[in-house]
């Protein structure tokens, strides 16, 4: 063989390794995305609903009030009140804490037993339900 042969075989064996390196680490990216996804932990990456517990101290013609009783402080704008499924306004604008009692307007107020839902607005998820007797 000639020397400028075994030249060109010693640079054309770098490719196949670069290769085989690009074939292992996308095989690797590809198994952790999958594995987050089957153990559950992708669904953990949207908005998620704050913690918090609330008292419905009663109702005027319009209005519901409620305390907010533990948790962690929540922007009240975040949150709106829904009974029986009918959305209502939210609970004014600034930090809710605890012990603090607020007022949310309700569309339609029931005359009886009716859901009370507060829900979450960014993540949509309802943080808090009771069935409240508005007679």
């Amino acid at each position: 063989m000639k020397p400028g042969n075994q030249s060109n075989a010693d640079e054309r064996a770098v490719s196949p390794v670069i290769g085989v390196i690009l074939m292992v680490a996308i095989t690797v990216i590809l198994a952790a995305v999958i594995g987050t996804f089957v153990l559950g932990l992708g669904d953990q990456l949207g908005d998620t609903a704050p913690q918090a517990s609330f008292t419905i101290d009663g109702n005027n013609t319009t209005d519901i009030n409620v305390t907010k009783t533990g948790g962690q402080s929540i922007e009240g704008s975040d949150l709106t009140v829904s009974v029986d499924g009918e959305r209502g306004g939210e609970f004014g604008t600034g930090p809710w804490e605890s012990g603090e009692q607020r007022s949310a307007n309700v569309t339609t107020m029931p005359s009886g037993e009716a859901v009370v839902r507060i829900i979450h607005n960014p993540s949509g998820n309802a943080i808090y339900e009771e069935t409240y007797d508005f007679s």
